[in-house]
């Protein structure tokens, strides 16, 4: 049985609730886009903001490089972003498991060129990840000959699909992986 890309094998997991997948995509802190250049497929971890008006993902890059050069001949592309949720035990390994929640999404990119677009996204950026800091207070908002040198894309969501798995509070040995932070692993 051949399954289409936007079809969730598990329906149990699936969630198709637009107001769920908007809040897990205004949470997360990165996603990887998927995209390829007709050959080669390419995975790009990176920061991103959901725009709930626009139903599309801001994300940004150098101007000069592959990823701005491939994306501009070829936008499809899909976005995956995960969270994981405890490690679930079982009596057979292959049983073992684990919760988490994702999103999945589809559609097209495309390069800002327009500056006032370009600043919008970034600046929704700026207020995803340091919402602590005020503009013209605490930084000196974006200048023209720096969105210059930005690459600003715009992924206009075509289709998406969430899916969770989650257990019981009292799931016996549940546990939650030890994440070694970046700076504690050198």
């Amino acid at each position: 049985m051949t399954l289409s890309h936007t079809t969730i094998r598990r329906k149990d997991r699936g969630i198709y609730d637009d107001a769920w997948i908007a809040a897990f995509l205004q949470r997360v802190p990165a996603i990887s886009l998927s995209f390829s250049d007709g050959q080669q497929p390419f995975c790009k971890p990176t920061l991103f903001v959901y725009d709930a008006q626009r139903h599309a993902v801001y994300f940004h890059a150098t101007q000069f490089g592959h990823t701005v050069d491939v994306l501009r001949s070829h936008p499809r592309v899909s976005l995956m972003a995960f969270e994981m949720g405890r490690l679930l035990p079982a009596e057979r390994a292959f049983s073992f498991s684990l919760e988490y929640a994702s999103v999945v999404a589809y559609g097209n990119i495309a390069l800002v060129e327009d500056g006032d677009e370009a600043n919008y996204g970034l600046q929704l950026l700026v207020e995803k990840y340091f919402p602590h800091l005020q503009p013209d207070a605490d930084y000196k908002r974006a200048q023209p000959e720096e969105i210059k040198v930005t690459a600003v894309f715009r992924l206009d969501i075509e289709t998406w699909m969430g899916k969770q798995k989650k257990v019981a509070d009292d799931f016996p040995g549940a546990f939650t992986y030890p994440y070694t932070a970046i700076h504690d692993a050198d």
